[in-house]
């Protein structure tokens, strides 16, 4: 995979996954947490890339995330089949609403709140890392941290496998360069009652690495 670009939102996270690459057409940039920052920054480097005369050939989407019990161990690895803004939308008495059924029209949705990753790079990091989990992978803007919101989550998106918070702006700014994407997460903690003492940061990291090699 040359001419790669994988986006993290912190330098740790970027650290990670260079320290289980060797390959100088990799560029692996931090570039802020949550979607509108991840979003951004992304649409800029593409096109500073483009301007270059030097065009990524795909995106990754890569770090840590939440993942749901029972469907990614706590230390697995994840690959998103797709992106999914699972905030994007309206509050209503009946419920959630998606944006893509709030009735405006389709070209300002932007493809709308669900984007699929590249079946191409999809099927090549599933054969480098067939023990990943595959799935949906929800982007939020607020991280899940309770016990009902984690439930409106899987009623919502019951086959939702992770939660992280950039995935889908970096797919929407990948989508609008007309850039395959995908998305790469390891798992640090549970999605549920937020408790920072159980999370196993250095155990998610660790397995960035590894999955990191999949990538060159």
């Amino acid at each position: 995979m040359s001419g790669l670009l994988v986006l993290t939102a912190v330098p740790a996270e970027a650290e990670a996954i260079q320290a289980g690459l060797a390959d100088p057409t990799v560029a692996v940039v931090p570039v802020g947490v949550g979607p509108a920052v991840a979003g951004a920054a992304t649409a800029r480097l593409l096109a500073l890339a483009e301007l270059a005369g030097r065009p990524y050939r795909a995106v990754v989407s890569a770090g840590v995330a939440g993942g749901f019990a029972g469907r990614v161990a706590v230390g697995g690895t994840v690959l998103g089949s797709r992106a999914i803004a699972a905030d994007l939308g309206a509050e209503s008495p009946d419920g959630f609403i998606p944006i893509d059924d709030l009735g405006m029209p389709a070209e300002l949705l932007g493809g709308g709140s669900t984007l699929d990753a590249d079946p191409a790079l999809l099927a090549a990091l599933r054969t480098a890392i067939p023990t990943a989990t595959v799935g949906p992978v929800l982007t939020v803007s607020t991280v899940t941290g309770t016990t009902a919101g984690t439930d409106e989550l899987i009623r919502r998106y019951p086959d939702a496998v992770a939660e992280a918070m950039e995935g889908y702006g970096v797919a929407v700014a990948a989508s609008q360069a007309g850039v395959p994407f995908v998305e790469l997460r390891t798992v640090s903690n549970p999605i549920g009652p937020r408790d920072r003492d159980a999370w196993r940061m250095r155990d998610a990291l660790t397995a960035l690495t590894a999955a990191a090699t999949a990538l060159r």
